[in-house]
């Protein structure tokens, strides 16, 4: 691409992406310059803002792009599937900004400035992520989100804790990238190409030209790197020391947005790449062969995440396998692939973010009174702030799938995917996995209601974590009793319209 190329495109599209990389410059140099004792809570509120702006250009580019815009030869794709996901990370990272201003006011992180720019380094890595369409920039956006994310793991560098969570996560990591690297290599030497639509239609001429096996290979091999980031089985063991030993806004940001972001570089990596292929007697065999691969991922990572979960008495833990089992649950619409595909992923990944975001948020309150992040820290807090128990009491229902929330109508939409399909084992899993999941979750409402605690004091909530705490409490109740509400909104102004039986190559930039 010649220089004067990249002044013919009209780049307002991408201002999401680069009010945050602004933001983030911006940070970094107001904190080079900001002397040693000066509080850095006004960064915080700066990455708040700048994140409030880059939504208000996406909600722009909702309204505005009637049809698929590409820059850099299909590089970078803004569509309304990139838009949908760039939402939910904003509201991730919004989420975990205010958290941040009440946990680093401890003095466990020294250096707050990097803290900030760093979350907003791993949202500009998520958003380039969804909005990819070739190999060569997806990588770029993964990585920047995953060495953002290393490094705020061990940000408490005074916690071993922190610095053997930042140890394993990396090394983990780089084992991962390493997987989906090799590949990727596959799917590049049977192409040709790193564009995902030319590797579409490229890619079922190589595997019935002799090279089926080595196609299977390369799929079977991103789909196991890709698992460490949704932390999903077989790359999942990472994710409860991570947890356990991560900041607590650092720990939802990892159960949330990266999560939400690995989903998303899922479907725009592993279905635009594989949809093409056809088989010699011309059936598909991404529907009809590989989904069998994603199904046995999605049950065990159901089965492993509520059992191990069972025996966890520390609550970071017990997230993190519930974050395990909740991948495989939001597995289950991509081995589906039915209609509703988009507005099923779209709408659990939201009532997730919700009940995510609120649980932990509470957590962190907890903890910090308590300090002790044991489930027995729980003891009692019904009595010390019923308002604060009653919202962890909804969340805990929304993960649960338990009526009168969110999360019931997220998971029914699955399930009734999966019934669609046929897939009643899948679905049999699904039931019997989250009566299991009732056992630990209500664990939590014991404590609260039934157990007395060491003190009757006031629980102490700051006024940013409360924020958070009521935002997600409304929300969950409130589209766990108007679920089509959201719905409508993602089928009416977020719907890409994917078609699984002829993906074609999108509109070029004018």
């Amino acid at each position: 691409m010649e220089v004067k190329d990249i002044f013919s495109y009209n780049w307002s599209y991408l201002l999401p992406e680069f009010t945050v990389l602004g933001f983030a410059t911006l940070l970094s140099l107001i904190d080079l310059f900001m002397g040693k004792r000066t509080n850095r809570a006004v960064l915080g509120w700066l990455a708040i803002l700048g994140v409030v702006v880059a939504g208000g250009f996406v909600i722009h580019n909702m309204i505005s792009l009637s049809k698929p815009i590409s820059y850099m030869g299909e590089m970078l794709r803004v569509d309304d599937f990139g838009n949908a996901f760039k939402l939910l990370f904003l509201g991730g990272i919004a989420f975990t900004l205010l958290l941040s201003q009440a946990y680093l006011k401890s003095g466990e992180v020294e250096h707050r400035g990097e803290y900030y720019y760093l979350l907003l380094a791993g949202l500009l890595g998520a958003m380039v992520m969804a909005s990819s369409s070739d190999m060569i920039t997806l990588f770029v956006g993964l990585e920047l989100l995953s060495l953002s994310s290393y490094v705020l793991v061990g940000m408490r560098k005074k916690s071993l804790q922190s610095n053997e969570s930042a140890f394993k996560y990396i090394v983990s990591g780089g084992i991962a990238t390493a997987i989906t690297l090799f590949g990727m290599s596959y799917l590049y030497g049977l192409t040709g190409a790193t564009n995902l639509f030319e590797i579409s239609s490229r890619i079922g001429e190589a595997y019935t030209s002799g090279f089926g096996f080595l196609v299977s290979l390369s799929f079977a091999f991103i789909v196991a790197g890709l698992a460490f980031k949704i932390a999903v089985v077989p790359n999942h063991l990472w994710a409860p020391d991570v947890y356990q030993g991560a900041p607590t806004p650092v720990t939802a940001y990892l159960a949330v947005v990266s999560k939400t972001a690995g989903f998303a570089i899922v479907f725009r990596f592993l279905f635009l790449s594989y949809i093409g292929l056809v088989g010699p007697s011309g059936e598909r065999i991404l529907l009809e062969e590989y989904s069998w691969y994603l199904a046995i991922l999605a049950g065990l990572s159901m089965i492993i995440g509520n059992t191990m979960a069972l025996r966890q008495t520390n609550v970071k833990r017990i997230m993190a396998y519930s974050g395990i089992a909740q991948a495989g649950y939001i597995l289950v619409p991509f081995i589906t692939l039915t209609q509703l595909f988009f507005e099923q992923s779209i709408f659990y990944l939201f009532a997730y973010l919700l009940a995510s975001f609120g649980a932990f948020a509470v957590i962190q309150v907890v903890s910090r009174d308590q300090q002790t992040e044991e489930l027995k820290g729980f003891a009692g807090l019904y009595h010390r702030s019923p308002f604060v128990a009653i919202a962890m009491t909804f969340f805990l229902l929304s993960l649960a799938g338990i009526p009168i929330s969110a999360g019931f109508f997220g998971k029914f939409y699955l399930f009734m995917s999966a019934i669609v399909h046929r897939s009643y084992w899948l679905a049999g899993i699904m039931l019997a996995t989250s009566v299991v999941s009732y056992y630990y979750y209500f664990g939590f409402i014991r404590q609260m209601y039934m157990r007395p605690g060491t003190t009757e004091a006031r629980l102490r909530v700051p006024g940013t974590v409360a924020f958070v705490i009521g935002v997600a409490l409304l929300a969950t109740v409130a589209f766990g009793i108007l679920p089509g509400a959201v719905t409508t909104f993602v089928h009416n102004n977020l719907n890409p319209s994917f078609d699984f039986g002829n993906m074609q190559i999108p509109d070029q930039q004018q």
